[in-house]
């Protein structure tokens, strides 16, 4: 019997004092959250930076993070060893990943006798070139791949790396095929040889309806044309349908 792979994600973003490492800009936040065998777990990991340096105006005005607010928060040194303990061993799913891993690097590359770089320590997927790979010449931004697959995402006023995180956790998961496909193949070798119980049923139903993902119901006609066609194959065989048989 083959043994069950356990694949942890870390749905990943950051916040940052502008946009270019090569002007020294920092990071401000860092939000995670925990997905294993696309199944959310709870666990985050979420931290604001002072980064010992302005923010940039455009910067402020994209996620609200002031100065002020980040004054007595810890330095990215003091977090560093705990943020890097919650990511490694992870692929992380990052929307740009470039960017992120960018600044996470670079801020590694600041601290005495560190070595390890985001690529050493984890995969990294990139959404943003998964959904151009998907919806080429279309806006492959958040926002718009929120409206895409209905995700919510009407609390997002300003950017910030938590909510971010939690929000591309949502989209990813529309993208691969939803929570739906993700719970029937948590245990692949289980339901390949036998149906759904009700109780995994239910607990499909109930975690669809609290991520607010699309379910799609066959319609009327549908339903209809489908009572047709079985009508139409028992008669073809005599008036028993073999896969309505009792066993």
């Amino acid at each position: 019997m083959a043994e069950n792979v356990v694949k942890r994600q870390v749905i990943l973003d950051t916040e940052t004092t502008g946009i270019s490492t090569a002007e020294d800009h920092r990071i401000i936040e860092i939000g995670c959250v925990e997905m294993v065998n696309r199944r959310l777990t709870g666990q985050t990991f979420h931290q604001y930076i002072n980064p010992h340096r302005e923010i940039d105006a455009g910067a402020i005005e994209v996620h609200g993070i002031t100065n002020e607010f980040l004054a007595d928060k810890p330095s990215f040194e003091d977090i560093a060893e705990d943020f890097l303990q919650f990511i490694e061993g992870a692929e992380l799913i990052i929307h740009n990943a470039p960017f992120d891993v960018g600044f996470i690097d670079h801020e590694l590359k600041k601290l005495s006798g560190e070595n390890r770089r985001v690529n050493s320590l984890c995969t990294v997927l990139d959404t943003l070139k998964m959904a151009r790979d998907k919806h080429p010449g279309q806006k492959n931004n958040l926002d718009a791949l929120c409206k895409r697959y209905d995700v919510d995402n009407s609390n997002r006023e300003l950017h910030g790396a938590l909510l971010d995180a939690e929000i591309l956790a949502d989209v990813y998961l529309a993208m691969t095929g939803g929570q739906v496909s993700m719970l029937l193949a948590a245990n692949e070798e289980e339901t390949a040889t036998s149906t759904t119980s009700g109780s995994e049923a239910e607990e499909v139903i109930s975690t669809v309806k609290s991520r607010n993902l699309k379910v799609i119901r066959a319609s009327e006609e549908e339903l209809a044309a489908h009572e047709a066609m079985l009508e139409k194959v028992q008669k073809s065989s005599g008036g028993e349908c073999v896969w309505l048989r009792e066993s």
